[in-house]
């Protein structure tokens, strides 16, 4: 079980990373954009280190604080059922 939620969370973030950098490529192309509700949700509930990870590396919505909150937030409740997991199916 914790495995398979370990894989839940590293596919999520591949794709919000995978994400960030299409979003970053559009804004400076001026073209359509990912809805900001998008990228918030997908590293909330799932994909925070990735989208962490994409924050930094691609210096995107970086200026943004409620990017940070969100995606630090759900890092903290992530972690945190992966601990638990982890402690419970030992």
């Amino acid at each position: 079980m914790p495995y398979l939620f370990l894989l839940y969370l590293l596919i999520l973030s591949l794709v919000a990373f995978v994400l960030y950098g299409i979003d970053k490529r559009r804004a400076k192309r001026r073209a359509y954009r990912i809805p900001e509700s998008a990228l918030l949700s997908l590293g909330f509930f799932g994909g925070a280190v990735g989208a962490l990870a994409a924050m930094q590396t691609l210096r995107h919505k970086t200026k943004h604080w409620y990017f940070y909150a969100v995606n630090i937030l759900g890092l903290a409740w992530q972690m945190a059922l992966l601990v638990l997991l982890f402690l419970k199916f030992k």
